[in-house]
C-alpha cells in the first residue's frame, strides 16, 4: 500500500471502499478497492473471489491464452478500440484484508443518463452500445458471464471509453448446460425473465437481455422496466412484451416458479408505441434482444454487425461523448475530438465507410 497515495474517496461497494490513488513511482492513477475481512476464518467473499477469478481470465484470453468459440481479439478490436472491460491491474494484502487496483474511470453510463440536459444522440447511444457489445462479446467468447450488467457498472474514462466493471456475479460458464446457478443475480430492473422465474440453468442469455434494457434506457432516457418488486417487474416485462405463453416459449413450463402466479393475458405493445422516437433500426436490434426464450436472442458478435450500426449517424467517436464528473465534481461537458477516421459519404461504397469491412464483407450482396 506504500507505492500509493490516496487521492480521495470514490464510493462504497458491498466488500469495500474504493479511494481514487497514485502511483507514488510511476504516477499512474488508479482505483484501489480496500477489502476488510470480518474475520480471517471466513475467508475471501465469493463475489470478491469471482472477479478476482473473471477479470482474470479475461487478462490471460487477451494475450492468446483462452480465445473461445473462433472469436478473436483482433475483430473484436478492429477498429483499434481497447479491450472493453476494466482492467485489474494488481490485488496484495494490506492489514487484515487485501487491496485490489483497478485502472481509473472518471464515471459511469449512469451518471451520463442522469445527468444529460436532453435525449443522447443517435450516433451517441449507438457509440456506447458498440462498446457494451464488444465487452460482451469478449467475455461470452471465453464463458464468462457477468450476470449484472447496468449502466452503474459501466465504467466511462476521461477520453470517453466505456468498460464493463463489477464481476462480482461472474461466472465461468459452462457450456454443457448441467450445472446450477443461482437465480438471485442480476439487478431487478435488467433480470432477466428466466430468472424471475426462478431459473438454475441459464446461459449468456441473462446477460444479452440485459443489454437490451440498457439500449432500451438509453433510447428513452429512462429505464424501460422499473420494477419494484420481483412481482412488479415481470408486470412491467408483461405489459410490453406480452403474457409469455408455452407457444412463445415452450421452455416456460420447466421453470421452477412457473405455476407460483398466474397474470392476466396481455397483447404485445409494438415497440415504436413505446419509443416513438427510436429508428426502426434500433428498435429492430432492441426486439432481438428483449426475446422470452433466451437462445433466440440475437448474440453480442451477432449484434456489432446489425444494420444499426451502418446506417446514418454512424456511432461518433468515443472523445465526442458526454463526460460526467462523479457527484460534486464538475458539471458535465463534451470532450472535442479527432475528426472520424471512418466518416460516412453518401458518394463513397458502404464497405469503404465502416469500422472493419471485413466483418460484414459476407453480408453485402454481389453488385
Amino acid at each position: 500500500m506504500e507505492q500509493y497515495c490516496i487521492l480521495g474517496r470514490i464510493g462504497e461497494g458491498a466488500h469495500g471502499i474504493v479511494f481514487k490513488a497514485k502511483h507514488v513511482e510511476t504516477g499512474e492513477i488508479v482505483a484501489l478497492k480496500k477489502v476488510a475481512l470480518r474475520r480471517l476464518e471466513d475467508g475471501i467473499p465469493n463475489q470478491v473471489l469471482r472477479e478476482i477469478k473473471a477479470l482474470q481470465e479475461i487478462e490471460d484470453s487477451q494475450y492468446g491464452l483462452g480465445i473461445r468459440e473462433n472469436v478473436s481479439h483482433e475483430s473484436l478490436e478492429a477498429d483499434g478500440v481497447p479491450l472493453q472491460v476494466v482492467q485489474l491491474k494488481a490485488v496484495f494484502p494490506h492489514g487484515a484484508g487485501f487491496v485490489l487496483a483497478f485502472e481509473f474511470m472518471l464515471s459511469d453510463l449512469a451518471e451520463v443518463v442522469r445527468h444529460t440536459q436532453r435525449p443522447l444522440a443517435q450516433a451517441q447511444v449507438k457509440s456506447y452500445l458498440q462498446m457494451l457489445l464488444k465487452g460482451v462479446a469478449f467475455c461470452h467468447a471465453n464463458n464468462i458471464v457477468h450476470r449484472d450488467l447496468k449502466p452503474a457498472n459501466l465504467l466511462i474514462s476521461a477520453s470517453g471509453q466505456l468498460k464493463i466493471a463489477d464481476f462480482g456475479l461472474a461466472r465461468v460458464f459452462s457450456p454443457d448446460g448441467n450445472r446450477l446457478y443461482t437465480h438471485q443475480v442480476a439487478t431487478r430492473w435488467y433480470r432477466a425473465p428466466e430468472l424471475l422465474y426462478g431459473a438454475r440453468q441459464y446461459d449468456q442469455g441473462v446477460d444479452l437481455w440485459a443489454v437490451g434494457c440498457i439500449l432500451g434506457e438509453l433510447l428513452n432516457g429512462s429505464p424501460l422496466f422499473p420494477g419494484e418488486n420481483d412481482i412488479e417487474q415481470l408486470c412491467c416485462v408483461l405489459r410490453i412484451l406480452g403474457t409469455p405463453s408455452p407457444q412463445v416459449w415452450p421452455e416456460i413450463t420447466e421453470l421452477p416458479d412457473y405455476n407460483k402466479i398466474s397474470f392476466k393475458e396481455q397483447a404485445p405493445v409494438p415497440l415504436e408505441e413505446v419509443l416513438p422516437d427510436a429508428s426502426p433500426q434500433a428498435l429492430d436490434l432492441l426486439g432481438r434482444f428483449l426475446l422470452y426464450p433466451p437462445q433466440q436472442r440475437i448474440s453480442a458478435s451477432q449484434a456489432l454487425l446489425h444494420h444499426y450500426f451502418f446506417t446514418a449517424p454512424l456511432p461518433v467517436h468515443p472523445s465526442e461523448l458526454p463526460i460526467p464528473q462523479r457527484p460534486g465534481g464538475p458539471a458535465p461537458k463534451a470532450h472535442p475530438g479527432p475528426p472520424h477516421v471512418h466518416d460516412f459519404h453518401v458518394d463513397r461504397p458502404l464497405e469503404e465507410s465502416l469500422l472493419n469491412p471485413e466483418l460484414i464483407r459476407p453480408f453485402i450482396p454481389e453488385g
